[in-house]
């Protein structure tokens, strides 16, 4: 039944944005359709066609509309210069896991379109590059420790991936609530991060590790080896019989 409330354009997409979001956070995408849109915002379903194209082109629009505001707050939480670096931390692992639980678990897309809705952005400033000048929390960190430059936007990553996946598994695990769980990932990012090697390397398993392990290995079976051997005795000598003497001397000429 059409709405006799009148609108503008705007108004009615944001409307159909509002009805649309609460339906496919409860139900699922599969589970509505356009008419229930179209009941639950009192207009006829050929005005959901008209701004959408239909329900997909509605939920592509709500999905990358939470991701903004997800990205929103986590650029605003890694902005603040003047709060501690943990905490920066704390509040950028809580706000990535709120896509986890509540509503947002329920729009399945959501997940999926966080590796592809601006990740650079959040890595970038995790990483500082968005303030050069005073840097992000990877950053600074990374300058206190007098570490590696080429290593910041490799940790940036790693710590937003981290979260991420963590809450993809907590998704289907929520064994604890979204504050222990930030708990569980700033403490293993902040001690992580306070005991980073100036100049990491593979202890074990790197070519140069592989190479001396082997060289070590050589060196103790020689020795082994050499330990082992039992030297051979060396040879009696040989005893060899004296000429007899001539029974007669020869007489001598005169």
């Amino acid at each position: 039944m059409a709405n006799t409330a009148r609108m503008t354009a705007l108004q009615r997409r944001e409307q159909l944005i509002r009805v649309g979001r609460a339906l496919f956070a409860s139900k699922g995408f599969e589970a509505v359709s356009v008419e229930e849109i179209a009941a639950n915002a009192k207009v006829s379903k050929p005005i959901v066609y008209e701004h959408f194209g239909g329900k997909e082109g509605l939920y592509a629009v709500i999905v990358d509309r939470e991701m903004r505001e997800l990205t929103n707050a986590l650029i605003e939480a890694l902005s603040d210069t003047k709060a501690h670096p943990r905490q920066i931390v704390e509040r950028a692992a809580l706000a990535l896991l709120t896509l986890y639980r509540g509503e947002l678990r329920r729009l399945p897309g959501a997940r999926a379109r966080l590796a592809d809705h601006r990740p650079g952005r959040i890595v970038q400033l995790a990483a500082g590059r968005h303030q050069p000048a005073r840097g992000g929390s990877a950053h600074r960190r990374v300058q206190r420790r007098k570490l590696s430059a080429k290593g910041v936007p490799y940790y940036a990553q790693m710590l937003v991936g981290m979260t991420v996946f963590t809450g993809q598994y907590w998704a289907d695990r929520p064994k604890v609530n979204k504050e222990q769980l930030a708990a569980y990932v700033v403490d293993l990012a902040w001690h992580g991060l306070s005991r980073l090697d100036s100049k990491p390397i593979l202890r074990f398993e790197s070519q140069k590790a592989k190479q001396l392990a082997a060289k070590e290995d050589k060196e103790r079976r020689d020795k082994e080896r050499s330990e082992t051997t039992v030297p051979d005795e060396p040879d009696a000598p040989v005893e060899t019989a004296e000429p007899d003497e001539p029974a007669y001397l020869p007489a001598s000429a005169d």
